[in-house]
């Protein structure tokens, strides 16, 4: 039997008055599912990959127990916080890519992630252009806080670690012959710098200020130069793997200065389980470990603790709690913007966040007009035992500094 348009109509209508229906009613069930419409984006950008991958995977452990403990806690206003997270490679031209899509497509209300300021500076401009905070997790150049730009804030400055040490250099090590080595890389050239400084004026004599590239192969000629010139403290703004292979072969060559001070790259676990004995002596700084907290946040630093061991089976890090420490305070000024009945957006979480007062394991943060923590400060460690014991300012001391350190061979 031929079908017949009436027939056709008979046929289409129905199914076409269905369609319309499900339809109009389809963005009322988008709406009503609040993992699609009750969420709030926080974009996050760190070096997954690359030659930083190990350091920004640590930041984004970090930004994640923040985040996962505010979802527990009924997230911002009752909705959930989304955490969208990209990966820079490592490399600045990839942050800018990455940044712009986090703002321009996905929409993210704030920023968070970051290591080294090669790679945080390029997402900075980005998040200025866009008019989105960004709290950065691991910032030291002070040339980023010199432009301005009102959306960017960061956790961590240069100040903190040039204090302590120019503190306990000056009031106990006092060295004769003083050698500052720096990485070439902004942070480190600007603490050398500024290390420099302070020690001049308070009298210490310095014999040698010397560059090297970060992973260099070998430190054979400069051991040689620091023996010649019977330095005796070493300060290296190297990275781990830098401080591991100096040390290693300052005891091949049985050149023991009185004490080898690394503010980078030093107190961590994993580096004390490499260098093994020969990690004891060794001094750096350190902002937070599990057993080192800023008085009055030991409740708070356990939690933390917990929840990480919780979510990642390890100990956490003070690169860890940088990460956690920079998404507390996105979230804690997102929470303040829904309290005072405001709606959220970039400038109003800008503003919440000159405004912050967040007592946390790490530091009491608090915002000066650049964006820079006015209270971050690290103490002095030194590796005693395999452990890492506070060793300035007194005031947190858990013990007395080990000076000076015994030669190679009476170790052995």
């Amino acid at each position: 039997m031929k079908s017949t348009p009436r027939m056709h109509q008979n046929f289409w209508f129905p199914l076409l008055k269905r369609l319309s229906i499900i339809f109009y009613f389809l963005p009322c069930l988008f709406l009503s599912n609040p993992s699609i419409a009750e969420t709030l984006k926080i974009g996050e950008i760190n070096p997954l990959s690359g030659r930083l991958a190990k350091q920004g995977v640590e930041i984004h452990q970090g930004v994640e127990v923040a985040v996962a403990e505010a979802n527990a806690a009924g997230g911002v206003g009752g909705k959930q916080l989304k955490l969208i997270s990209r990966d820079d490679q490592s490399q600045p031209d990839v942050a800018i890519s990455r940044a712009e899509e986090l703002c321009a497509w996905e929409k993210v209300l704030a920023l968070t992630g970051g290591y080294v300021d090669s790679l945080v500076g390029p997402i900075a401009a980005i998040a200025k252009k866009y008019r989105i905070p960004y709290v950065a997790s691991a910032s030291l150049q002070k040339e980023l806080v010199q432009h301005e730009n009102p959306y960017f804030f960061r956790v961590s400055r240069l100040q903190g670690f040039t204090e302590p040490l120019c503190g306990i250099l000056t009031e106990h090590l006092k060295p004769q012959r003083l050698a500052i080595l720096h990485s070439a890389t902004p942070g480190s050239t600007e603490l050398a710098r500024d290390l420099e400084n302070c020690l001049k004026a308070h009298g210490i004599n310095i014999r040698l200020i010397e560059k090297f590239r970060p992973g260099t192969p070998d430190f054979t000629p400069l051991v040689g130069k620091l023996a010649e010139m019977k330095i005796d403290v070493i300060v290296s703004g190297g990275f781990s793997p830098d401080h591991i292979l100096l040390v290693r072969q300052l005891k091949e060559n049985r050149v023991c200065p009185k004490a080898y001070i690394g503010p980078f790259g030093i107190a961590y676990e994993n580096f004390i389980q490499t260098m093994g004995e020969d990690a004891d002596y060794l001094y750096s700084t350190c902002a937070w470990n599990p057993g080192i907290t800023e008085p009055g946040s030991e409740a708070t630093s356990r939690y933390f603790v917990q929840k990480f061991r919780q979510m990642f089976k390890q100990e956490p890090n003070t690169t860890n709690m940088h990460g956690y420490t920079s998404a507390k305070a996105l979230i804690a000024a997102m929470q303040a913007v829904v309290k005072n009945g405001q709606t959220l957006s970039g400038d109003a979480i800008r503003l919440a966040l000159t405004r912050l007062d967040l007592s946390m394991p790490m530091e009491h943060l608090v915002f000066d007009p650049n964006g820079d923590p006015l209270h971050y400060r690290h103490v002095v460690v030194q590796i005693q035992k395999g452990r890492l014991v506070v060793v300035y300012p007194p005031d947190r001391a858990s013990g007395k500094p080990l000076f000076p350190m015994p030669s190679w061979e009476q170790r052995n």
